[in-house]
């Protein structure tokens, strides 16, 4: 057999079904096998791999054992000369077992092959290839030199920035979204390394197909499409801290004990560096919009208020007094804000049509307050009419500027 395929599954039923249906048609012509290995997934990936691919052995665990140990369970059942690791959200093109294939049988010096992995858009995901961890290359990538100089030799080392990404090279280190190896080097180096329950098991075993004197290589010809993380989404604090550790095992695992300390190091500033982003990012996106429009309520109110009071209230000469610009506007706002955070005007997504239930309300509830304070409190009620009608031609607009910027 020439081929053994491994998917490991969680959760991802629509992605796995579509993967499976583009690996059928590239299985065409070549001897193979597709192995399913499923973490207790609870979507109906299980029922659905039984109804249309009775052809694919299907491992179903009882609880989420790992990406390592899980694909170890396909491994042991395989019987092709290569092995793929493939994720379950990529997409194969037709003739990308053919290719990888063939190029495996003409470089009998290759121990490991990875090709040009592209995202749902069609853009180049970086990760198709990269070097060696280490500790300064760690610490270009976590600071975002990198991203700042992502074609230098000597600061895109991560992604390996300055390849060609259209052009075969040797490379150090494979994605485990695709990583097809040879069976022999499996037999002979060993597994994956089940203390990597996810994240680093495929920068360990790239670097242990090198220090065994076979070559990996980044392979263009063939392309997939990989949709990133749909079985763990990346954003979140879980990823960071999983993803993190699992480069401190690699680097305790590899590096001289003085090199791992200093690449832990690194990993504990990048840990907390990210935390804190994080925290300011939910903060930004959270209170970005309400800020936003307390500027532009206030501005408008300050205008219209002074502009009322010249034309209106002091024609002679005058103004209000500064407490209605300290207390009072700020009060209306505030009532017009929580008025339109209960209607729901601060959902996601947001929707324009939120807004002016919640500027009504608002607009009641201050009426009614106003209609209880003694003669010599009161100020304009036309003010606070005319703030409602500056409200509801000027929030929605706000909402339309930042959806065109995208703005969270």
């Amino acid at each position: 057999m020439k081929l053994s395929v491994i998917i490991v599954n969680y959760n991802v039923e629509y992605f796995l079904e579509q993967c499976l249906y583009s690996v059928k048609r590239a299985m065409k012509g070549i001897e193979g096998e597709v192995i399913v290995v499923d973490n207790n997934s609870v979507d109906g990936s299980n029922r659905m791999v039984k109804k249309k691919f009775q052809e694919v052995i299907l491992i179903e665990n009882k609880e989420n054992l790992g990406f390592s140990k899980a694909n170890n369970q396909g491994i042991r059942l395989a019987k092709g000369e290569y092995v793929l690791l493939l994720n379950p959200d990529t997409v194969v093109e037709d003739d990308t077992f053919q290719k990888i294939v063939r190029f495996m049988d003409d470089h009998s010096d290759a121990g490991a092959l990875g090709v040009k992995m592209l995202d749902g858009a069609g853009n180049f995901l970086p990760e198709s290839k990269r070097g060696l961890p280490t500790p300064l290359t760690a610490f270009y990538k976590m600071f975002g030199l990198s991203s700042l100089f992502p074609k230098s030799k000597r600061f895109s080392k991560y992604h390996l920035g300055y390849l060609d990404e259209n052009e075969v090279h040797q490379v150090d280190i494979l994605a485990g979204a695709f990583m097809l190896i040879r069976k022999k080097v499996l037999d002979e180096i060993g597994l994956l390394d089940e203390t990597f329950f996810m994240y680093g098991e495929d920068i360990d075993l790239s670097y242990r197909i090198i220090k065994a004197g076979y070559k990996n290589y980044y392979f263009p010809k063939a392309r997939i499409i990989h949709y990133k993380g749909e079985s763990t989404k990346k954003s979140s604090v879980n990823y960071v801290l999983v993803f993190y550790n699992a480069m401190v095992i690699f680097a305790r695992k590899h590096f001289t004990s003085k090199r791992a300390r200093i690449f832990a190091n690194l990993i504990n500033i990048a840990i907390y560096l990210r935390a804190f982003v994080a925290i300011l990012s939910r903060l930004w996106n959270r209170f970005i919009l309400p800020v936003v429009d307390t500027i532009v309520l206030y501005g408008g109110l300050y205008l219209i208020a002074n502009v009322w009071a010249r034309q209106m209230i002091y024609p002679e000469g005058g103004s209000y007094p500064m407490p209605f610009y300290y207390y009072v506007i700020p009060s209306y706002i505030l009532i017009w804000l929580l008025a339109v955070y209960f209607t729901g005007g601060y959902d996601k997504p947001i929707k324009v049509s939120q807004v002016i239930p919640g500027l009504v309300i608002g607009t009641l509830v201050i009426l009614l307050f106003y209609a209880l304070l003694p003669e010599h409190r009161r100020f304009s009620r036309a003010l606070i009419l005319l703030g409602t009608v500056w409200g509801i031609a000027s929030l929605p607009v706000v909402r339309a500027l930042m959806y065109w910027l995208k703005v969270p």
